[in-house]
């Protein structure tokens, strides 16, 4: 690259891929094309942001390592705009105003913030066309878990809502440095022009989603109390049985049961 990358720090979760291989191949997944809009969170030293570039793309990165930064900034690299900040506090509604439209997003997201980001990411999806991102294993598993398995939760219902979810690339730990302890997926999420279902209140759902999964072992008419003076027949109402426990439901069925929390008319749909 020219010049010596700074090292990765521990604390921050950095592990720098440097695969070309799969650099590309991520690239071709993520569908990238001459011309688009691409969002990276945490390019790093740019093995990620240079195979964007090269495949035509304009790159918004965010960056909270104000070393990388400088890096990046002394590269110079043509069709990059590059912000230091934390990626959890980003509006990226913002980035995608001043890109000029909705974003790809395409990263090797850090593993350390990666479930808070996604769910902020979710929130504000309507910045975003797709998310191609590269998780920890366990984490990508759940995301495209389906119902009744173990792995499901919060995050896999919420994103399923929303988005189509489905794994496209394995990443072992040596096409890192240093490589992590973990094998590494890569997932691509699509976002939808809508949610699955028609939603009354998107914070409903996921105070419901939360509430369940928040004590996933007890069923659904036990966790959603504090959310329903009768969640029996609000879960009546959504046709879920009562017995029913978080990781059961799939996501038009959360949908259902939000819809019913909300009471009469809440299925006319607003989200």
């Amino acid at each position: 690259m020219g010049e010596t990358v700074p090292r990765p720090r521990k604390s921050l979760g950095q592990h720098f891929l440097s695969d070309p291989n799969i650099l590309e191949r991520i690239v071709r997944a993520a569908g990238v094309e001459p011309g688009d809009r691409v969002l990276e969170i945490g390019p790093g030293p740019g093995g990620l942001t240079r195979a964007l570039l090269a495949a035509g793309a304009r790159v918004w990165a965010v960056e909270a390592d104000p070393r990388m930064v400088a890096h990046l900034a002394r590269a110079a690299l043509p069709g990059l705009q590059l912000t230091q900040g934390d990626a959890l506090a980003v509006d990226y509604p913002a980035v995608a105003e001043a890109a000029g439209g909705r974003l790809k997003l395409v990263a090797n997201l850090p593993y350390n913030i990666s479930g808070p980001l996604l769910a902020r990411l979710l929130r504000q999806r309507r910045a975003l066309r797709s998310m191609t991102v590269m998780l920890q294993r366990e984490v990508a598993d759940r995301l495209v878990a389906p119902p009744g398995t173990r792995a499901r939760g919060g995050l896999s219902a919420l994103a399923q809502c929303f988005c189509s979810v489905r794994p496209v690339l394995r990443v072992p730990p040596g096409a890192f440095r240093p490589p992590p302890r973990v094998e590494s997926r890569v997932v691509r999420l699509d976002v939808l022009p809508g949610p699955v279902a028609p939603l009354a209140d998107e914070g409903l759902l996921w105070a419901a989603v939360r509430a369940g999964f928040g004590q996933r072992r007890k069923m659904l008419r036990n966790t959603l109390k504090a959310l329903a003076p009768d969640p029996t027949a609000a879960l009546a109402a959504a046709g879920v049985r009562p017995t029913d426990r978080a990781e059961d439901l799939d996501a038009p069925a959360w949908i259902r049961v939000a819809n019913a929390l909300a009471g009469p008319g809440g299925t006319e749909g607003r989200g």
